[in-house]
Formats: structure tokens, C-alpha cells, sequence
């Protein structure tokens, strides 16, 4: 669902900006309070893993398109929304600087769209309703039933919001090409499906949380010894499924157009339709601001499409799944450590 500039009038573009950077000023303002030094390793290893997921497009059957997981609702179920949505932030903002995955105009659209409803509607409205409430009973399979209900209509529900998100945003900026209703008819129900494939994934990541060290999730209150394995071991875990994720799997990603480019341009080549129909080198408003926000991105970005920039070598799409996580990593720490987020409070004695 990654915008490019041509979707978006500079004015708009703009907009959403202010829109996603208030939103982070405020998420940083509240995690000056936080004093949960454990979400330190665990705000590295789960931003590294969306990072390299968001790497793998799965096909979605009959349609000629794919998806990939935004991993919002996954974020905020581990870290709260607040440092979910700085995660998504430092993602987005590493994928689009480095490899050159989404316009550089449009990164506020995108923050807004991937981050904003995943992070606080996700987890406000659907996480923490569904894990405080009474649903399904008591008890361990309970809790696991929560979890995935929670999962799935969370990713579904959210992804519903950003794809509206992105057909409003451009309705706004005046691309004529496409018409609000035709447009909303294809990018609502191909959204739909990627939201289902990607609340199962999330769902068995946080099954395997709540096995592992469920004091990790927000809103779960663990039996006592739940945890069968320490923080430690947990987070190694995860350090090496992102490994796996983003140096290995990511080598089988669908080569189908995702939700957004399927919408726009169809997949004709392929045998399928060819949508709203536009011509993928001239489509979209152009602007002074796009161009240059086109060559920052283009100086920037060392590895474009996740590969090497003068062949198409598979070993271009690994080096790109491993390094981008080590950076969303290394990133996401230097800023908790800058901003002195998840520091252990001292208590004065009374």
C-alpha cells in the first residue's frame, strides 16, 4: 500500500505530513513516562521483523495481485501504539530513503495510512476491547481465541481504513483518472483479503509470544510461570525468524503487483484485468515538490526495489532483507536510547 508522489497533490501531501508528525509528537511525549526497559530489544527485533515481512508479497488467488503485511496491529499488541507506531515510522522511512519503496512526497500518507489505524484504531478499538473483555471465557484456549480474533479483525478492519485512506487521498488530489467509486470497488475488496493473510500471520506470532513470554503482550495478564522461555531466549528467537524472514523467504515473494499497483494498473500480462488501466510511466499529478523529493530518493537509495541497482541477482533481495533490518534495528534503538524512552525509573524513597 506504499504511495508513490504522483498519488498525491504537494498540498495533501503536506497535510498528511503535519497529520503524522503530530501524531509522533504526541507518541513521544508519551513514552517519556514509559518505564518498561524490556521493550527496548523488543521494539529492535519486532520493528526488524515487519521490516523483512513486509518484504514477502503473498499471491492472493484468482486476482492476479498480491499483499504484504503492514504489521501495525502486530506492533502495538507487543509494544503498545504509541512506540508501534515510531516503529512503523523509522520502517517506512527506511524503506523509502534506502529502497526506494514508496514516494518520499507521499511518506506522510503512507506513515498515516500503514501506521495511524493499525497502531491506535487496531489497538484501542479491537486489541485491548477484545483482551479486557470477557470473550470467548476463561482460561488458556480463551486467551489463544482472543488473540486470534483480535488478530485478524484488527488487520482486517485497519487495512479497510488505510485502503479508503489512500482512495480519499488522491480524490483530494485531483487525479481524475480516478474516479472515487471505481476506485474504492477494487482497492476495498483485494485490501480485504490481504487483511485476512495478514491476520493469520500476526496472529501466529503472537500465539508463539503468548507460548513463549506472554508478559511481552499488552493487555494479556500471564498465569504465573507462564513463561516458558526468558526474555532473552525469546528475543534471540525472533532475531533469528527475522533472519530467516528477510535473507531467506523473502527470495519466494510473489512477483505479482500488490493491492495498490493492481488497483491502479491491473496485471494484463498475466492473463487478468487490467483495472483502473494506467500507464505505469505517466499516470498521477506532477510537481515541483515530487521531482525533487524524486532526486533526494534516488541519491538515497542504495539498493532500489530491495536489489542491487545494476543486476537483478537474488543475493541483491537477501543483502537488502538483512540490512534493512539491522538498520530498522540499530535505528529503532538509537532512538529509544536519544529520546530516553523504556529507561528504568528510580523511585525516590518515601
Amino acid at each position: 500500500m506504499h504511495m508513490a508522489d504522483a498519488l498525491l497533490a504537494p498540498a495533501v501531501a503536506a497535510t498528511m505530513y503535519a497529520a503524522s508528525g503530530v501524531t509522533a509528537g504526541i507518541s513521544i511525549h508519551k513514552l517519556r513516562k514509559d518505564d518498561e526497559p524490556q521493550k527496548l530489544p523488543t521494539m529492535a527485533v519486532t520493528a526488524a521483523l515487519v521490516f523483512a515481512g513486509q518484504m514477502i508479497n503473498y499471491t492472493i488467488p484468482g486476482t492476479g495481485s498480491s499483499g504484504h503485511m503492514c504489521g501495525g496491529m502486530l506492533l502495538s499488541a507487543l509494544l503498545g501504539p504509541q512506540a508501534g507506531f515510531l516503529s512503523m515510522i523509522v520502517i517506512l522511512a527506511i524503506q523509502c530513503l534506502f529502497f526506494a519503496d514508496g514516494g518520499l512526497l507521499a511518506l506522510g500518507a503512507n506513515v498515516w495510512n500503514m501506521a495511524f489505524y493499525g497502531c491506535f484504531v487496531g489497538y484501542y478499538l479491537i486489541w485491548r476491547p477484545i483482551q479486557t473483555g470477557r470473550w470467548f471465557g476463561s482460561g488458556k484456549s480463551a486467551q489463544r481465541a482472543r488473540i486470534i480474533a483480535a488478530s485478524i479483525i484488527g488487520c482486517i478492519v485497519t487495512l479497510q481504513l488505510g485502503a479508503f485512506s489512500v482512495v480519499l487521498e488522491t480524490s483530494l488530489s485531483g487525479i481524475t483518472e480516478l474516479p472515487f467509486g471505481a476506485f474504492c470497488a477494487l482497492m476495498q475488496p483485494i485490501h480485504l483479503a490481504i487483511g485476512l493473510v495478514e491476520g493469520l500471520i500476526t496472529s501466529a506470532v503472537l500465539l508463539f509470544v503468548y507460548e513463549s513470554r506472554p508478559q511481552l503482550l499488552r493487555d494479556v495478564d500471564p498465569a504465573p510461570g507462564a513463561a516458558k522461555r526468558s526474555l532473552k531466549s525469546t528475543i534471540a528467537v525472533l532475531a533469528v525468524l527475522v533472519l530467516v524472514v528477510g535473507g531467506g523467504l523473502s527470495l519466494l515473494a510473489s512477483s505479482n503487483p500488490d493491492g495498490l499497483e493492481w488497483a491502479l494498473f491491473g496485471n494484463e500480462d498475466a492473463g487478468y484485468s487490467q483495472n483502473m488501466g494506467l500507464d505505469e510511466e505517466d499516470y498521477g499529478v506532477s510537481s515541483d515538490a515530487a521531482d525533487k523529493a524524486g532526486s533526494i530518493q534516488e541519491a538515497t537509495a542504495f539498493l532500489p526495489d530491495y536489489a542491487f541497482a545494476d543486476n537483478d541477482t537474488p543475493v541483491g533481495t537477501t543483502v537488502s532483507g538483512i540490512v534493512g533490518s539491522v538498520m530498522v534495528a540499530g535505528v529503532a534503538v538509537l532512538i529509544c536510547l536519544a529520546g530516553g524512552f523504556f529507561r528504568k525509573r528510580k523511585t525516590a524513597a518515601g
